[in-house]
């Protein structure tokens, strides 16, 4: 597939008593057209400003960002945000609180003529489940507005679409019902879209491309069966889904190196080689989720089924279900590495621990 979104390298900072704080540091990634990619990490991680920098808010001081074979941004210039074709949704939502739904929708379609303007808020408003354009913001429901925001982002039919933390205004249950429709309006809309959120199950919910990020960088970017499975990174291990990452003899395996162990790794087994005891047991159904210490004195969850509930200082055994656990080397803490060094216009930079 031919990339829609090319992102080569590029670092973004902010200018401080001090220097330059680069913020975002030799981001890399590629988004074909129609996929919905995602960059995934803890607050003050980078991706907003990633995010703001493919839209034009903000200037790169390296590397470039292409879009349909047009390089919108490089250092030193750019398109200005205007000319890039980039629709955005706003955390916020950012709608118009005297103009009514239809008018909001139709905000960014002032060239059109009045009937294509009409016949695309019609459009839109049948997208994303809308009926009524005639109410305002304030008479609707938090779902509601992140429906008109998403309508007007999509009005103009942008070549990429950025949403940023999309889900961060709505109640959890609101949130969960609310990705699995959104992802559906993005895939009827045929829509290239990036966005941002610290959420993980946001994240596995939208997107088919995922970027975990730390202190401004890309650690993987890859499907989210891949991340979750095959982590190249311990800190990627660490940070997506339940799992630990322990001494590999704890179970069974090589001393050498420690291993991520997830709850499904490990079943039950009174045959098994694997002896734990456990720490905590607690019903979430459908079954129990148990805690144990492995005899390596580190700490794993593991599912036990309906039937077993077990009792604090139980013994037990287990069996790996899987031979392809993911392996690190033991005990290292892994770096991130330092981008190259910096250029003279540079030299007085700081670190984000520094300020």
């Amino acid at each position: 597939m031919k990339a829609k979104l090319e992102i080569e390298r590029i670092r973004v900072g902010y200018p401080t008593r001090n220097g330059t704080l680069l913020v975002v540091r030799d981001l890399s990634l590629s988004l074909g057209a129609g996929e919905i990619g995602c960059l995934l990490g803890a607050s003050g991680c980078g991706k907003t400003t990633a995010l703001r920098a493919i839209a034009g808010f903000e200037p790169v001081q390296a590397g470039r960002i292409v879009l349909d074979g047009v390089e919108i941004a490089a250092a030193g210039g750019g398109l200005p945000p205007e000319r890039r074709r980039v629709g955005m949704m706003f955390q916020d939502y950012a709608l118009f609180p005297h103009l009514t739904v239809a008018e909001n929708i139709g905000f960014g379609l002032l060239g059109r003529s009045r009937e294509e303007r009409r016949r695309r808020v019609a459009e839109m408003l049948a997208l994303v489940g809308l009926s009524d354009g005639e109410a305002y913001p304030h008479e609707l429901s938090g779902g509601q507005q992140q429906r008109v925001a998403l309508a007007r982002a999509l009005a103009p039919d942008p070549p990429l679409l950025l949403l940023d933390e999309p889900f961060s205004n709505l109640d959890v249950h609101t949130r969960e019902r609310l990705a699995r429709e959104l992802r559906e309006i993005l895939r009827s809309a045929g829509a290239t879209v990036l966005l941002v959120t610290h959420d993980q199950t946001e994240a596995f919910a939208l997107a088919a491309r995922l970027g975990v990020m730390r202190e401004g960088r890309i650690l993987q970017w890859d499907s989210p069966a891949n991340l979750y499975r095959r982590p190249r990174h311990r800190y990627v291990a660490d940070f997506l889904g339940r799992g630990a990452v322990v001494a590999g003899y704890g179970l069974g395996l090589s001393a050498e190196a420690d291993a991520l162990v997830r709850p499904d790794d490990l079943c039950h087994d009174p045959d098994g080689p694997i002896e734990a005891c456990a720490l905590t047991c607690a019903f979430r159904g459908p079954g129990f989720v148990c805690t144990i210490r492995l005899c390596s004195g580190e700490t794993a969850e593991v599912d036990l089924p309906p039937s077993m509930e077990v009792t604090p200082g139980e013994m037990l055994r287990f069996r790996l279900t899987t031979n392809d656990l993911p392996l690190f080397p033991r005990g290292r803490i892994e770096e991130i590495a330092d981008p190259p060094p910096p250029s003279l216009e540079e030299e007085a930079e700081v670190s984000p621990s520094q300020v």
